[in-house]
């Protein structure tokens, strides 16, 4: 075991030395050509500890990208917080399945514990059942998953013993701009895209109720959107919620990263009627900081939530035994990360007005972004209502994100909106602060001065 202390302690040294540096590094490598030689081959024998672990971060340390720091605002990524970064090295130590109380008591209770907490900030009803997956896709399908249960449970049909062949069609009523997760659970669960009538967007990307309600008939999934993927956007929850209950319809909401905004004061007033839904899906590893991968779903009934996800057999034991929830009762997998721990640390670290602190700060930093942007000359296309900005070059937009990805200096993506091709900027990370965004527009204008120049 003196082994093992000694290794754990250099890898956690490791780990801090690069979280310390990852500030100042450049956001993306230079050069990756290396690693794979760095790697070698397949050892005959075996290696000792230490130098497994020496080889593998020298290695790949030059090819990290430094997504964890203050400057990288792509994809809606967030940071890992301190506290949630040693619990999950904890978590890693401990190895525990977080199946049932069986498996581990401890992972169960502490995801029970956490869960509770989530819906409490996130304002969602105290009744609700929940399930720590690996991200928003597993949180939407699973979401979807109790959806057509429900639904077609209410049509005499049990598609969890029957299957689909033979049961009532099933539609899927979504916003034309609805992210690509949900069209993939579709396809996941049997249901198929071609389920899917899509209903028009405003000029924001926001469902458009009036439409909304030509395209409702009777009882269907309906997908709504908290932050839409490229604006921001928001859905109008209570409005599009009162429709499709009225038609007898589920409403589940992707709420990848907009959840959140549900948490904080100034901007709970983009989650009006969030509540009346029947299932949200939403990231932890975006804007709650917990380490990859984190994810959550909730739904307002939970014997459908249950029907849809939970298995039995004979050599198990400890499903929902002694009033302890069962986790694996709510998700795909069995054998499964004990996620419970990080997330019950980042709420800790942060407690309530923390979390409502980051967002709103995030979100400030993003109004910050897109101003200077203005006042330099450059088009921000999109209402900057959360943390998203839409960034257009007209026809050198490519080249100017490149340019600036290759800098080093910060990294964002771009992505299609209405047609155009767009710089996109998500601002989600923690440590980030007025000094990374400036540092960030200087970047950028000098990546636009440079394309300019060269035609």
């Amino acid at each position: 075991m003196s082994d093992l202390r000694d290794l754990l302690a250099d890898v956690a040294a490791r780990v801090a030395g690069y979280r310390e540096s990852v500030a100042d590094a450049p956001v993306f490598p230079d050069d990756t050509a290396g690693v794979r030689e760095k790697l070698g081959d397949l050892p005959e024998k075996p290696v000792p500890p230490a130098d497994v672990v020496r080889r593998l971060a020298d290695a790949v340390e030059p090819a990290l990208v430094a997504s964890t720091g203050p400057r990288y605002f792509g994809f809606v990524t967030g940071g890992a917080l301190d506290a949630a970064t040693a619990a999950d090295l904890l978590a890693t130590g401990w190895d525990q399945p977080a199946f049932n109380k069986v498996t581990s008591p401890a992972a169960a209770i502490v995801e029970d514990v956490a869960g509770e907490w989530l819906k409490d900030v996130l304002g969602l009803p105290s009744h609700a059942s929940f399930g720590f997956v690996t991200g928003g896709q597993g949180a939407n399908t699973v979401g979807l998953a109790a959806a057509r249960h429900h639904v077609l449970a209410q049509a005499g049909w049990d598609v969890e013993r029957r299957g689909l062949h033979g049961a009532p069609p099933l539609r899927v009523i979504a916003n034309e701009e609805r992210h690509a997760t949900i069209d993939r659970s579709l396809r996941l669960l049997g249901l198929g895209t071609d389920a899917v009538t899509p209903v028009r967007a405003d000029d924001q990307g926001a469902i458009d109720i009036a439409a909304l309600e030509k395209a409702l008939d009777g009882p269907a999934i309906v997908c709504l959107q908290a932050g839409n993927v490229n604006t921001g956007a928001f859905d109008d929850f209570a409005a599009a919620t009162e429709i499709a209950h009225r038609h007898g319809s589920w409403v589940h909401v992707d709420g990848a990263f907009g959840l959140w905004a549900a948490v904080a004061p100034a901007l709970r007033r983009l989650t009006a009627g969030l509540e009346t839904a029947d299932s949200w899906a939403v990231d932890g590893h975006k804007w709650l900081n917990v380490p990859y991968d984190s994810g959550y779903v909730f739904c307002a009934h939970p014997e459908s939530h249950v029907a849809a996800m939970s298995l039995t057999a004979a050599y198990l034991t400890g499903q929902g035994d002694g009033g302890v929830r069962a986790p694996s009762d709510f998700v795909p997998e069995s054998s499964r990360r004990a996620r419970g721990f990080a997330t019950w640390a980042a709420l800790s670290e942060l407690g309530r007005t923390g979390i409502a602190e980051l967002v709103e700060r995030c979100c400030a930093l993003a109004r910050r972004f897109a101003g200077q942007l203005t006042d330099a000359g450059i088009t921000v296309v999109n209402d900057v209502v959360l943390n998203q900005v839409l960034v257009d070059f007209g026809e050198d937009t490519e080249r100017v994100v490149e340019a600036v990805q290759r800098s080093g200096e910060c990294w964002m993506g771009a992505t299609t909106w209405r047609g155009k091709r767009l710089m996109r900027i998500s601002v989600s990370n923690w440590s980030t602060t007025e000094a990374d965004v400036d540092r960030s527009v200087a970047a950028i204008q000098a990546a636009w001065a440079s394309v300019a120049s060269s035609g």
